[in-house]
């Protein structure tokens, strides 16, 4: 039986959402960060996030078949959380291709270091728009989608009707992209006025149509459990 319902969680708030965050207060071109972005660890807030959200999983679990998860660090920090005190809880199966989108030479600049440090990258973005720009050495929005569905032509075959996957917000946007399907225009109309927040839950349901987008970035289970609700994304403008 294909996957017939699909559960999309962002990780928690890490230490990187709150550096970039911080810089982009301070006018800094530069994220302080010293390790590399797959071993970003949760910060204080998202492990409460990630606690958060296993009291809802604990109220679904029985019915999810599968798990799925980025190999970050972040993102697996945030199931193990959730899963913590989760019984017999389904396999959970990590895969590359859920990673965060790869910046190349922009990773660990603001937009204002970008505009600083390359500005003929900045220049090119405006050009090409943010679905097709792939900075040196990194990733395009569409780089990424192509991954998504070599994973998703697999996944979403596999025994058992439905599977969660945690993974980063450009992924769970190009998942929607890929599955429901939208076009560029309609890609980033809705990006545009959606974010991914922290720990959320997205949710899409299948039937002889295709996919169903039921419930985009749902926080109530952080709001029920009186954990901050916190909002990084850095995707509108690198």
């Amino acid at each position: 039986m294909a996957v017939t319902r699909l559960w999309l969680i962002r990780h928690g708030e890490s230490e990187g959402n709150v550096a970039a965050s911080e810089a982009e207060r301070a006018g800094s071109p530069v994220i302080a960060l010293d390790i590399r972005d797959a071993d970003v660890e949760l910060s204080t807030t998202g492990r409460e996030q990630a606690d958060a959200l296993g009291t809802w999983l604990r109220s679904v679990a029985s019915g999810v078949d599968e798990y799925w998860v980025s190999p970050y660090r972040r993102a697996r920090q945030t199931l193990a959380i959730a899963l913590d005190e989760v019984p017999g809880a389904a396999p959970t199966r990590a895969d590359e291709r859920l990673r965060d989108r790869e910046l190349g030479i922009l990773d660990l600049l603001t937009w204002q270091g970008v505009q600083e440090i390359h500005p003929e990258e900045a220049a090119r973005r405006r050009h090409l728009g943010k679905f097709f720009h792939r900075p040196p050495g990194g990733e395009s929005w569409a780089d990424v989608a192509l991954r998504l569905r070599s994973f998703l032509g697999e996944a979403l075959e596999r025994p058992g009707p439905t599977a969660l996957v945690v993974a980063h917000d450009a992924v769970i946007m190009l998942m929607l992209y890929v599955l429901l399907p939208l076009d560029e225009a309609e890609l980033l109309a809705f990006a545009a006025e959606h974010t991914v927040r922290n720990a959320s839950v997205t949710e899409l349901v299948r039937d002889e149509d295709g996919w169903k987008l039921v419930t985009f970035s749902s926080v109530d289970h952080l709001e029920r459990e009186g954990a901050d609700v916190t909002v990084h994304s850095g995707e509108d403008d690198v």
